[in-house]
């Protein structure tokens, strides 16, 4: 025998022993198109056959890291991701009253929200800085609608002697001077002795001294207009029920919720 063709027996008795995985039926397409185009091509019929083999070999060896590998990524545990950070607020209680004192004074609540401030001041965690701005603004509202200027002259005092150096300051200090000229100005009023009974009413309710102001109310009989009815209502000199004795005043809050007031001390 020749050696043409003991190679070529050798090579026709050739069997891989490559174990195949069992999803695979055939070759891919790619691979069976290049092996169409090997069988065009002129080779001796031995290097055809090592050719083909190679091919062969070489997709199931490809095919078969493939599917180990797909096996090996459906065996790995899923990792849950992170869970989003939860969102905390970072309001602060002193931002969260002065948030609420804004929208009673825009409601038109402002003994409600001299209220407020009150009673923030009395939290003991406040800095210094919280607690100057905090009197500042009870000031503010004492000398505005509220009606109080000697309450928002005290604020004031306060407020300067414990932040000098408080942003609001200056201006601070401007608001004391000026109540402290309507508050001279009052006072020569009220010992003047000049005015009428409802005039003194109102001298005295604004300077705050609001139960002077309820004992001229009684006394005189006196029906102050509808702003001095809520805030005395809303300062708690006024109620509303039918356990209360003496005149009926009708007042209408800055909501349009109408209130049938008496007085909360009478016969007391």
């Amino acid at each position: 025998m020749s050696a043409g063709s003991s190679a070529s027996g050798g090579f026709a008795s050739f069997q891989p022993e490559t174990s195949r995985p069992e999803t695979v039926t055939e070759l891919p397409l790619e691979v069976r198109k290049l092996c169409a185009s090997v069988a065009d091509i002129t080779f001796p019929r031995q290097e055809k056959s090592m050719i083909r083999i190679a091919l062969a070999s070489a997709s199931l060896t490809l095919m078969t890291a493939c599917a180990s590998t797909a096996s090996d990524a459906e065996l790995e545990p899923a990792i849950a991701p992170d869970p989003a950070p939860v969102e905390t607020s970072s309001t602060s209680p002193f931002d969260l009253a002065m948030d609420t004192v804004a929208s009673l004074t825009e409601q038109g609540n402002e003994q409600a929200a001299i209220d407020r401030l009150t009673q923030l001041l009395g939290n003991p965690e406040l800095t210094d800085e919280e607690k100057a701005s905090a009197l500042y603004a009870r000031a503010q509202l004492r000398y505005g609608e509220g009606n109080d200027v000697f309450g928002a002259i005290s604020d004031l005092d306060e407020m300067l002697s414990m932040a000098p150096a408080h942003p609001e300051a200056i201006a601070a200090s401007e608001l004391r001077d000026t109540a402290r000229g309507e508050a001279t100005s009052l006072n020569f009023l009220l010992e003047q002795g000049t005015q009428s009974r409802t005039e003194r009413f109102e001298t005295l309710f604004r300077l705050g001294q609001h139960q002077d102001a309820m004992d001229l109310m009684l006394d005189a009989g006196l029906t102050p207009s509808n702003t001095y009815l809520i805030d005395l209502y809303q300062m708690g000199y006024l109620c509303e029920g039918e356990e209360y004795g003496g005149p009926i005043f009708n007042g209408v809050e800055p909501d349009g919720t109408r209130r049938a007031l008496q007085y909360c001390d009478f016969g007391k």
